[in-house]
C-alpha cells in the first residue's frame, strides 16, 4: 500500500534542499566574518524550519539533532553566546550531519547510531558555557500542552501579550500539516491560553474527512517577538488566515489579573487600560506584505513541458519547410501565418527554458568552504572572490558542473597557489586570491577560475608527460598544447599521493564532464603570475542554434556558437604538410582542414575544399579548424535528442535532431572531432612510409596542386 503522505514528503524534502543551501550560504557568511543579525537569523530559521517539518513526519533522529543545533544558533542570535570564530568548525560539521540525516530520511535509510554524536557533544559543550542546562533552554524544551491556567509569577517586565487568531483553510490536512503540533510549538514560547472555535463545523452528513473545520484563538504571554510567533506558522502561512495582535508590554500584575478574570477573549475595547493595544497588526494573510511570486513545480513536469515544446519546434520546422514551397502570391495569409507561428514558438521556447533556469549561486555557494578546508589541510592561505553568482543557466547544467568546478578549485589551491613563505619571497601577498566568476556571452555561459599563483611550469609538465609516455620525446608542442596536457588521463605533477591530489585523476574527468555537456575548457597561464581556466557551456541541454550542412548525401548539424566563418578557399590558400594533413591560410594564420567525410566514412562527399566549402570553427583552447563540407543548407534552432540514452554513444557525435523533412540528423561534437583529428595525426606519424603515401589528405593535396 502506498504511503498517503508521500506527496507531502516530496514537498518537504524539496524545501529542505533550499533550506540547506540557505544554511550553508549563511554559515559561509559567518565564517567570512559577516555576523550581521539577519545572517544569524536566516541560519537559525533554516534549521528551525527543517526541524519543524521533520517533526510532522516523525523523523525523530533528525529532529533530535536539529534541536541541539537550533538551540546553539538561538543562543548566538539572542546574545547568550557571543559568536566566536572557533564555533565555525562545529557549526559546519553540524551542517554536514544535518544534510546526511535529511538525505537518509529522504531515501528511507537507517543511519549509524553514533552518527553525529561527536558533533552533538561539541555543540553541547559550547552551550554549557551559558551555564543553563540544555534541557532548560526554550528552543530545546519539550513542547507543553496548551494550558488555560495563568501564572502571573512568570511575567517579567519585558513580557508582551499577543492575541493570535488562526483559521486554517479546508485543505490544510491535505498538505500534511497538523494544527496540534503548531499549538504545542506555540506553547514553548511562553504562557498560552487556547480557545477553540467550532462554528464552522458542518453537520456530520456534510463532513469531509480530509477537511479542516476548527479554528483557534490564542492569548500568548511571551518574551519573544512577533517574528518568532510567525515562524511557528511558517509551514502553513499559505494555508490559513492568521492575525497576530500585539497588546504591548505588560504593565502591572493587577491589570494582568483583572484581565484574566474578566475573560481573555473579550473584545479589545472592553479590556482594562493597561492592556489597551499599543500596536495592532493589519488583518492580512501572512505573506501579503511580501507577495510570493513563485510556485514549486516538480522537475519531471517541467521536463515534460520542455519535451512537448521541443516536439512543437520540430513540427513547426516541418510546416515551415513545407510552407517554403508555397507561392506567397497564392497563399499570402498561410505563409504569413507560418512565419508568425515560428516566431511565437521561438518565444514560447525561450519562456519555457527560462523556467528551468536557475542561478549558478547554488553551485558557487559550496566553493568557499572547499577553499577553507583545503587551505587548512595544505597549510596555505587563500581567499575566494566570487562574482556573477546570479547568472542563470539550465538546471541540468548546474547539477552537472558541481564536480568539475570542485576539481578545478582544488587544482588552483593545491597546484596553483604557493605556500605563504614562497609567496612572500616572490614579493606576493601571503594570501593567494582565487577569482570565481560567471557571465553570459554569445548564447553561452562562461565560468572562469583564475588564481594569482605560480602558473603552469611548462618544462615540468612536458617532462612529466614524456616520462609517462603521453607524448613522444621529439614532439614539438606549442605552449597551449603543453598546457592542455594536464587534461590527459593519468597526468599528474604531484610528487606524492595525498588525500588532495597525486593519483592522476581529476582534470581529465573535468574535461570529459564539460564535453559531455557540450562545453569547452581552455587555459591561459603565465609562470609566476597565475592561471585562468575558462569553461564555456551551453545555456541549455535541450535546444541549440545550429547550421545544417550537406556532407555527401548526409546532413549534419554544426553548433552555431562554434562557427567563425564559412568560405570557399582558393587553391593558393590550401597547402599540404609533410605529415599528410592539409592546412588553409585564414586571417594570416594556417589552420588545420578536417575532412569530416573521412571521419564519418562518407564516400560520396566532396573531398576537395576548393570545390566545396570550409566552415571555420573554434575548438577547445580557442583552436581554429576548418571543416570540409559540400554545402550549407540553413540555419535553424534544433531540439537535441540524446543518442547515448536512446541508442549508443557514437564518437564524434554529441546528439541527434529531427529536421523539417522528418529525417534524423546527427549533431557534430566539435571537441571530440578535435581529438579524433589529433589521433589520426598520431596514427599517421607511426605508420609506414607506404601507408603515408596513400593518405586521403595527401591525395586531396595532390588533386589541388
Amino acid at each position: 500500500m502506498s504511503d498517503p503522505m508521500e506527496q507531502f514528503k516530496v514537498i518537504f524534502f524539496d524545501e529542505c534542499t533550499d533550506l540547506l543551501t540557505s544554511l550553508e550560504e549563511g554559515l559561509m557568511q559567518l565564517q567570512a566574518g559577516d555576523c550581521d543579525e539577519e545572517v544569524v537569523h536566516s541560519v537559525f530559521r533554516a534549521v528551525h524550519s527543517i526541524k519543524g517539518g521533520a517533526g510532522a513526519f516523525g523523523f525523530d533522529r533528525l529532529v533530535a539533532f536539529a534541536h541541539i543545533q537550533e538551540t546553539l544558533l538561538d543562543d548566538i542570535r539572542s546574545g547568550a553566546l557571543e559568536m566566536d570564530p572557533a564555533y565555525m568548525t562545529v557549526l559546519l560539521q553540524a551542517y554536514d550531519i544535518l544534510s546526511e540525516l535529511v538525505g537518509a530520511a529522504q531515501r528511507g535509510e537507517e543511519v549509524a547510531d553514533e552518527l553525529g554524536d561527536d558533533v552533538a557533544k561539541a555543540m553541547k559543550a559550547i552551550l554549557d558555557q551559558t551555564g543553563v542546562p540544555l534541557a532548560e533552554k526554550s528552543t530545546a524544551a519539550t513542547p507543553k500542552e496548551p494550558d488555560t491556567d495563568v501564572d502571573t509569577g512568570s511575567v517579567e517586565k519585558n513580557t508582551r501579550i499577543f492575541k493570535i487568531s488562526f483559521k486554517p483553510y479546508e485543505e490544510l490536512f491535505q498538505r500534511a500539516n497538523e494544527p496540534i503540533l503548531l499549538i504545542k510549538e506555540l506553547g514553548t514560547l511562553g504562557d498560552l491560553t487556547v480557545k477553540l472555535n467550532v462554528s464552522d463545523v458542518p453537520d456530520i452528513e456534510e463532513m469531509e474527512a480530509e477537511h479542516a473545520y476548527f479554528s483557534w484563538e490564542f492569548r500568548l504571554i511571551t518574551e519573544y517577538d512577533e517574528a518568532a510567533i510567525r515562524e511557528v506558522f511558517e509551514f502553513v502561512e499559505d494555508d490559513c488566515d492568521l492575525l497576530i495582535t500585539d497588546h504591548g508590554v505588560y504593565l502591572s500584575p493587577e491589570a494582568f489579573v483583572e484581565d484574566a478574570q474578566a475573560g481573555l477573549f473579550e473584545d479589545i475595547e472592553d479590556e482594562p487600560d493597561a492592556l489597551k493595544p499599543q500596536k495592532t497588526a493589519k488583518a492580512v494573510k501572512p505573506g501579503e506584505a511580501v507577495v510570493s511570486q513563485s510556485i514549486r513545480v516538480e522537475l519531471d513536469k517541467v521536463d515534460t513541458l520542455v519535451n512537448m515544446v521541443g516536439e512543437l519546434v520540430i513540427t513547426q520546422a516541418m510546416l515551415r519547410e513545407q510552407g517554403g514551397e508555397l507561392l506567397v502570391e497564392q497563399y499570402p495569409n498561410l505563409v504569413q501565418g507560418i512565419e508568425d507561428l515560428s516566431r511565437h514558438i521561438r518565444d514560447l521556447q525561450d519562456c519555457v527554458m527560462a523556467i528551468r533556469a536557475q542561478p549558478v549561486k547554488s553551485v558557487f555557494s559550496r566553493m568557499p568552504r572547499l577553499v577553507r578546508e583545503l587551505t587548512a589541510t595544505l597549510g596555505k592561505k587563500a581567499r575566494l572572490v566570487m562574482s556573477g553568482e546570479e547568472t542563470e543557466v539550465d538546471k541540468t547544467v548546474t547539477e552537472r558542473i558541481g564536480d568539475p568546478l570542485m576539481h578545478m578549485i582544488r587544482n588552483s589551491v593545491d597546484h596553483g597557489l604557493e605556500m605563504p613563505d614562497v609567496r612572500a619571497k616572490a614579493g606576493k601577498n601571503e594570501e593567494g586570491i582565487i577569482n570565481l566568476s560567471a557571465f553570459h556571452r554569445g548564447g553561452r555561459i562562461f565560468i572562469e577560475i583564475e588564481d594569482d599563483g605560480a602558473g603552469i611550469n611548462k618544462a615540468v609538465v612536458l617532462e612529466k608527460a614524456i616520462a609517462n609516455g603521453l607524448v613522444s620525446p621529439d614532439a614539438n608542442l606549442s605552449d597551449e598544447e603543453i598546457n592542455n596536457l594536464i587534461f590527459m588521463p593519468g597526468f599528474s605533477t604531484a610528487k606524492s599521493v595525498t588525500n588532495v591530489s597525486g593519483r592522476g585523476v581529476g582534470m581529465d574527468v573535468v574535461r570529459k564532464n564539460i564535453q559531455s555537456l557540450g562545453g569547452r575548457i581552455s587555459i591561459r597561464s603565465e609562470e609566476g603570475k597565475g592561471s585562468r581556466f575558462t569553461m564555456s557551456l551551453p545555456l541549455t541541454l535541450a535546444v541549440m542554434d545550429g547550421m545544417v550542412v550537406d556532407i555527401g548525401s548526409e546532413k549534419y548539424v554544426l553548433p552555431l556558437v562554434n562557427i567563425i566563418q564559412t568560405l570557399r578557399p582558393g587553391k593558393e590558400d590550401v597547402n599540404s604538410l609533410p605529415d599528410g594533413r592539409n592546412v588553409m591560410m585564414f586571417r594570416g594564420e594556417y589552420i588545420l582542414l578536417v575532412p569530416l567525410y573521412d571521419l564519418y566514412d562518407i564516400d560520396d562527399a566532396i573531398q576537395n575544399p576548393c570545390e566545396g566549402l570550409v566552415v571555420v570553427v573554434e575548438g577547445d583552447g580557442g583552436v581554429l579548424m576548418g571543416f570540409i563540407v559540400d554545402d550549407l543548407v540553413n540555419q535553424q534552432q534544433v531540439v537535441i535528442k540524446s543518442l547515448e540514452s536512446n541508442y549508443a554513444l557514437v564518437e564524434g557525435v554529441s546528439g541527434a535532431t529531427i529536421l523539417g523533412n522528418g529525417r534524423v540528423s546527427l549533431i557534430v561534437d566539435i571537441s571530440t572531432i578535435q581529438d579524433m583529428s589529433a589521433n589520426q595525426l598520431r596514427e599517421f606519424q607511426s605508420a609506414s612510409p607506404e601507408t603515408r603515401k596513400i593518405s586521403p589528405q595527401a591525395q586531396i593535396s595532390a588533386e589541388i596542386h
